[in-house]
Protein backbone atom coordinates (compact mmCIF):
# COMPACT_ATOMS: atom_id res chain seq x y z
CA UNK A 1 0.00 0.00 0.00
CA UNK A 2 2.96 2.42 1.08
CA UNK A 3 4.30 1.98 -3.13
CA UNK A 4 0.45 2.72 -4.21
CA UNK A 5 0.48 5.79 -2.25
CA UNK A 6 4.27 7.15 -3.34
CA UNK A 7 3.34 6.26 -6.63
CA UNK A 8 0.08 8.17 -6.65
CA UNK A 9 1.67 11.17 -5.31
CA UNK A 10 3.92 11.08 -7.92
CA UNK A 11 1.04 11.24 -10.15
CA UNK A 12 -0.24 14.04 -8.40
CA UNK A 13 3.27 16.07 -8.09
CA UNK A 14 2.92 15.50 -12.44
CA UNK A 15 0.05 16.88 -12.57
CA UNK A 16 0.86 19.72 -10.58
CA UNK A 17 4.06 20.64 -12.65
CA UNK A 18 2.45 20.55 -15.86
CA UNK A 19 -0.99 22.86 -14.24
CA UNK A 20 1.65 25.17 -13.12
CA UNK A 21 3.68 25.05 -16.40
CA UNK A 22 0.72 25.54 -18.47
CA UNK A 23 -0.66 28.53 -16.63
CA UNK A 24 2.34 29.91 -17.69
CA UNK A 25 2.34 29.36 -21.22
CA UNK A 26 -1.22 30.56 -21.68
CA UNK A 27 -0.88 33.97 -19.89
CA UNK A 28 -2.76 33.08 -17.08
CA UNK A 29 -5.49 32.35 -18.70
CA UNK A 30 -8.97 31.96 -16.53
CA UNK A 31 -9.46 28.49 -17.98
CA UNK A 32 -6.06 26.95 -17.14
CA UNK A 33 -6.77 28.57 -13.66
CA UNK A 34 -9.80 26.87 -12.79
CA UNK A 35 -7.75 23.43 -12.19
CA UNK A 36 -5.52 25.35 -10.17
CA UNK A 37 -8.10 26.46 -7.28
CA UNK A 38 -7.62 23.76 -4.96
CA UNK A 39 -3.46 25.06 -5.09
CA UNK A 40 -4.30 28.21 -5.67
CA UNK A 41 -6.68 28.53 -2.88
CA UNK A 42 -4.69 27.22 0.03
CA UNK A 43 -1.63 29.62 -1.10
CA UNK A 44 -4.07 32.45 -0.39
CA UNK A 45 -5.48 31.34 2.53
CA UNK A 46 -1.45 31.15 3.95
CA UNK A 47 -0.39 34.10 2.28
CA UNK A 48 0.27 36.04 5.75
CA UNK A 49 1.51 32.99 7.64
CA UNK A 50 4.30 32.75 4.83
CA UNK A 51 5.27 36.15 4.97
CA UNK A 52 3.83 36.83 1.25
CA UNK A 53 6.64 34.86 -0.23
CA UNK A 54 5.76 34.23 -3.65
CA UNK A 55 8.27 31.22 -4.21
CA UNK A 56 6.52 29.60 -0.76
CA UNK A 57 3.11 30.69 -2.17
CA UNK A 58 3.84 28.71 -5.16
CA UNK A 59 5.29 25.99 -3.09
CA UNK A 60 2.17 25.54 -1.74
CA UNK A 61 -0.13 25.82 -4.42
CA UNK A 62 2.18 22.71 -6.11
CA UNK A 63 2.20 20.53 -3.01
CA UNK A 64 -1.82 20.98 -2.17
CA UNK A 65 -2.70 20.21 -6.29
CA UNK A 66 0.18 17.45 -5.64
CA UNK A 67 -2.06 15.53 -2.72
CA UNK A 68 -5.91 16.54 -4.63
CA UNK A 69 -4.51 15.18 -7.91
CA UNK A 70 -2.86 12.35 -6.28
CA UNK A 71 -5.85 11.00 -4.40
CA UNK A 72 -7.84 10.16 -7.58
CA UNK A 73 -4.59 8.34 -8.90
CA UNK A 74 -4.84 6.38 -4.98
CA UNK A 75 -7.45 5.41 -5.70
CA UNK A 76 -7.34 3.75 -8.94
CA UNK A 77 -4.52 2.30 -8.23
CA UNK A 78 -5.72 0.80 -5.13
CA UNK A 79 -8.90 -0.78 -7.44
CA UNK A 80 -6.48 -2.13 -9.75
CA UNK A 81 -4.41 -3.67 -7.76
CA UNK A 82 -6.99 -5.34 -5.49
CA UNK A 83 -8.86 -6.47 -9.32
CA UNK A 84 -5.53 -7.80 -10.22
CA UNK A 85 -4.80 -9.89 -6.93
CA UNK A 86 -8.32 -11.18 -7.19
CA UNK A 87 -7.97 -13.04 -10.38
CA UNK A 88 -7.44 -16.36 -10.08
CA UNK A 89 -3.57 -17.86 -10.78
Amino acid sequence: MKSVLIVALAIGALVSTVLLVMEQLTDYSIAVKAWEMPGISAAYLFWGAVGSSVFLGVAITWAVNAIVYGAPAFVVLTVVKLAIRGLPK
